[in-house]
């Protein structure tokens, strides 16, 4: 089953594909910059109750606020 969730959900060690990203140009293009776009597998490195989420995308670590991972949404791998 493919589920499509947001990307604070997922736990370490889980994977994704970014298939929406919901917000405004402003917020689009910083994620387009650091190569989170849709189509791109991400998996979650570290994810704590507090702080960022880091996760690889195309084989670099990545920082993600919470509330900039809730936006962006992925189907489970």
């Amino acid at each position: 089953m493919n589920m499509v969730v947001p990307l604070s959900s997922l736990k370490p060690g889980e994977r994704g594909v970014v298939v929406d990203i919901r917000g405004g140009p402003n917020f689009r293009s910083k994620l387009v910059a650091v190569g989170l776009t849709p189509g791109v597998t991400v998996q979650v490195v570290e994810s704590y109750g507090y702080g960022p989420i880091i996760l690889y995308v195309g084989g670099t670590r990545l920082a993600v606020g919470k509330g900039m991972a809730s936006r962006v949404f992925v189907r489970k791998l």
